[in-house]
């Protein structure tokens, strides 16, 4: 059974920078994405950033305009997200998860697993 823990939430100023951290235990198979995802209050669960494990490959939400990076470290199992010049409008709850390659890598449907979330609050 995978298991995923996210830490590294905290508050920020806007134009400063976090790095997120999800540990993953349990076996995942080679053919997974893990992703980032965030909800604000009253609104959908959205897709950041997403990486294949197997290839490295990486995708990310559009609206990011560059500032945010997904990477992996395989040997320690762990998966981050690294945050540079935050804004208010990225205060929200930040979930890893972890899914198969069939569908989107930045659709909520296509993960099966999440983590319990770490809260991301940035002032303006």
């Amino acid at each position: 059974q995978v298991q995923l823990v996210e830490s590294g939430g905290g508050s920020v100023q806007a134009g400063g920078s976090l790095r997120l951290s999800c540990v993953v235990s349990g076996f995942t198979g080679s053919r997974s994405y893990m992703g980032w995802f965030r909800q604000a209050p009253g609104r959908e669960r959205e897709g950041v950033a997403a990486i294949n494990i197997l290839t490295g490959g990486t995708a990310y939400a559009n609206s990011l305009q560059g500032r945010f990076t997904v990477s992996q470290d395989s040997a320690k199992r762990m998966v981050y997200l690294q945050m540079t010049n935050l804004k208010p409008e990225d205060t929200a709850m930040y979930y890893c998860a972890r899914g198969l390659w069939s569908g989107d890598p930045l659709r909520v449907s296509t993960y099966s697993t999440w983590g319990q979330g770490t809260q991301v609050t940035v002032s303006a």
